[in-house]
């Protein structure tokens, strides 16, 4: 019914390999089975369409079938990464019914969770499948966005190159769907990592010749601090696509060197809005086009807002965000030139200078560029005089006094940054500055 377009690419596919995991093939026509049987045996637990179900899992064989098999029986799905820690929370604000935990390998009913939320009576009104995605909650309470999975789907309609990706967003994340999804509309493979770290994912693609890598820059650059690229094949790659934060420019520029055969794409998307199409404007330029047949793009004093008919329906724990014409501001800030854009950096993340805007990427950029500094992370701390003032946590290539890095850092920001944009809060740290989706902690 939902998937009818899916599972005739699964019978057409029946002979090639839909998933790798832990070295462990399985075909399109063993998927197809799996679904099934995995439609039978919930239907048979009392599972039944309006349903809200959460599913605790990664990507995985076991994951994807029964996704599926959710999807099908027109259920409301609630992803949950085992990274969750609240996971009891999580299931309040969504109002499970049912949780298959497939980390603790246990089922669970709710029988008490009668949740009769607005949103979730127009899915049943129109007798769709769902789909609940939280926000990391980085900056306060996780938001719950529930959308529609029919107009999710809608995208995946079309005909695509089959390709060899591999799962890195997770799979509570709607990059992470978008990625499944195409790979199953394709006929293409889908190689899950079973950990995330810059050698093991390098291994991967040289073993299995993947073809796309969709990752965050945060990783990128992991991989390009450890020099993880220098002890595994990766000719396969044909792209590299990065996402979910601002790429820092020296990065990609040093991406750009060290992968001159591979396409290099900025993606873009939210929670709320869905995976829109873009085009870079080459592999060293952080200038892209955003929108698609789907979207509408509009900028508002430096600000990007975007109407999408593959929207949200709403937030089941926030009042909606989009103005009474469909606009969502998407809280990013955006420098324009023609169609355009390149992005800045998140309105939260501007560090008010006694009213100048000093964007953190930028900074980072320039720093990233000097021998001394192996990671950085920029933020704004609070100061009497100017509001504030910029702080940057640095990780450096060997020990060495902070008075000398504060001094060496000045003098190679002269003449690459405005005074103002130099850090004068500096801390020196061993401790990792990545949040476990591999973004950078600010």
């Amino acid at each position: 019914m939902f998937l009818d377009f899916i599972f005739d690419v699964f019978v057409s596919h029946a002979k090639d390999p839909a998933i790798i995991y832990n070295d462990d093939s399985v075909l399109y026509r063993e998927l197809y089975l799996d679904t099934i049987q995995h439609i039978i045996s919930l239907r048979h637990q009392g599972i039944k369409e309006g349903d809200i179900v959460a599913l605790r899992s990664d990507f995985s064989t076991k994951a994807i079938p029964y996704l599926l098999a959710l999807i099908e029986i027109g259920t409301i799905v609630v992803p949950i990464s085992p990274a969750v820690k609240d996971i009891e929370n999580f299931y309040t604000i969504a109002g499970v019914q049912y949780a298959i935990d497939l980390v603790e390998d246990t089922t669970k009913s709710y029988v008490s969770a009668t949740y009769d939320h607005k949103l979730y009576t127009v899915l049943r009104k129109r007798k769709h499948p769902g789909l609940v995605l939280f926000s990391s909650g980085s900056t306060g309470k996780p938001k719950a966005a529930v959308h529609d999975f029919v107009y999710l789907l809608k995208k995946f309609k079309t005909n695509k190159p089959a390709l060899k990706i591999l799962t890195f967003l997770l799979f509570d994340h709607i990059g992470g769907i978008n990625t499944l999804f195409y790979v199953l509309s394709t006929g293409g493979t889908a190689v899950i990592p079973s950990q995330r770290t810059p050698d093991y994912i390098c291994s991967l693609i040289e073993k299995h010749h993947i073809e796309i890598l969709p990752t965050s820059p945060t990783f990128l650059n992991m991989i390009l601090i450890g020099k993880a690229y220098q002890s595994y094949d990766l000719s396969s790659l044909k792209a590299i696509t990065y996402g979910t934060e601002i790429m820092p420019e020296s990065v990609l520029q040093t991406l750009s060197a060290v992968f001159p055969n591979a396409k290099l794409k900025q993606t873009y998307g939210l929670s709320e809005l869905g995976i829109m199409r873009t085009k870079s404007a080459g592999n060293d330029s952080l200038w892209v086009k955003v929108g698609g047949e789907d979207y509408e793009t509009k900028i508002v004093n430096d600000t990007l807002y975007i109407k999408a008919k593959s929207a949200m329906l709403g937030y089941l724990n926030a009042p909606s965000p989009f103005d009474q014409d469909g606009w969502f501001n998407t809280q990013d800030r955006v420098e324009q030139n023609g169609d355009w854009i390149r992005f800045l950096g998140r309105q939260s993340d501007i560090i008010n200078v006694g009213g100048q805007k000093v964007y953190p990427a930028e900074v980072e950029s320039v720093l990233l560029q000097m021998p001394e500094i192996i990671d950085i992370s920029v933020y704004g701390k609070s100061h009497p005089l100017t509001q504030m003032i910029v702080a940057a946590k640095i990780t450096v290539e060997q020990d060495m006094p902070l008075s000398h890095l504060k001094h060496a850092i000045r003098k190679f920001c002269v003449g690459k940054l405005e005074n103002y944009k130099v850090p004068v809060s500096v801390t020196i740290v061993n401790t990792s500055q990545v949040t476990d989706r591999f973004k950078k902690i600010r």
